[in-house]
């Protein structure tokens, strides 16, 4: 893989980077050898000036970093208000008699696309735990899904969210890496079924110097791009673009336990926007009682993607528990 910045750093960094979590009023703060990687916002953080308030969210992580300090995600772009870096969330789904979108939170029909009420979110409840280590940090927090449709606040799932955070050199390549596990479970006596829909789940928004449709590439594991790779399964997939003159980017690696695997991707055409959407594959549920897991690993790094590189790492996480 061809490295074009930090090639120093990445040949010097054999070991893991101590990883240093700092916690900030609403914000969870991770960082290795002074550079930030990431930051989970917890509470729903403020909006951008102009735009709704309504659009405030939280439980999601955003900014990600690269090693070499490059931004990758990003949150609140002006033709998605409700995305978020990377976060959980279901869109099409059925709670008893309601219908509670928990991916378009804010959205409305007025001229800005906001509404004037959130009829559902998910939203941030605590922090279990958090911590910093010489080879990793990370986090536990739980998030709740609420349905307002019919009483402010009612329950429709509770999750937890098991976060570890690291830079370590992989095969000759820094990387900056988020393992992210979502562990859901309904929250009452009714299930959240899901029907059939080509998007939600895990979701993705790069950065907003990504928007133009030629400043953003997509990869799976199947050797498709965006265009391609919409509607297809895959193991892994990269999204990344030029940052600053350089190449920056992310691989989210599937774990092979996770429900449908390989699981069925959305490629965004025309935003630098991708998910993991399981409901592609047809009607399901999550019901009460049974435990939903999802697992991911995110790996930042400064190249382009070179896809063996990028299957040996998916090897390496398989073989995970």
């Amino acid at each position: 893989m061809k490295r074009f910045i930090c090639f120093s750093f990445a040949i010097a960094s054999v070991h893991a980077a101590d990883i240093v979590a700092n916690k900030s009023g609403a914000v969870l703060h991770f960082t290795a050898g002074g550079k930030a990687i990431c930051d989970y916002q917890m509470e729903a953080g403020d909006v951008p000036e102009g735009v709704p308030a309504v659009f405030k969210h939280g439980a999601h992580l955003h900014p990600i970093y690269s090693p070499c300090g490059k931004l990758v995600t990003g949150n609140h772009p002006e033709d998605h208000r409700w995305h978020r870096g990377i976060w959980m969330a279901w869109t099409k789904t059925e709670f008893g008699d309601s219908h509670p979108d928990f991916w378009n939170q804010g959205k409305g029909d007025s001229k800005e696309k906001s509404s004037d009420q959130i009829l559902a979110e998910v939203r941030f409840d605590k922090l279990e735990k958090s911590w910093g280590g010489a080879e990793a940090g990370g986090f536990i927090s739980k998030h709740l899904f609420l349905d307002h449709h019919h009483a402010a606040d009612e329950k429709v799932l509770n999750e937890t969210w098991e976060v570890e955070v690291s830079q370590k050199t992989l095969d000759g390549t820094l990387a900056n890496i988020i393992d992210l596990t979502s562990k859901q479970t309904c929250a009452g006596d009714k299930p959240l079924k899901l029907p059939k829909y080509h998007y939600g789940g895990l979701g993705v928004r790069g950065n907003l110097a990504w928007n133009p449709v030629d400043a953003v590439t997509m990869l799976t594991s199947e050797g498709y791009d965006r265009v391609k790779g919409d509607s297809t399964k895959g193991k892994w997939v990269h999204i990344g673009g030029d940052v600053d003159g350089a190449p920056t980017g992310m691989a989210i690696l599937i774990h092979p336990s996770n429900f449908r695997f390989p699981q069925s991707l959305r490629l965004n055409p025309k935003n630098p926007q991708l998910c993991i959407a399981p409901s592609q594959d047809g009607d399901w549920a999550i019901e009460p009682g049974k435990l939903y897991v999802s697992k991911y690993r995110i790996l930042v790094f400064d190249t382009v993607p070179d896809a063996i590189w990028i299957e040996a790492q998916w090897n390496t996480y398989s073989n995970t528990k």
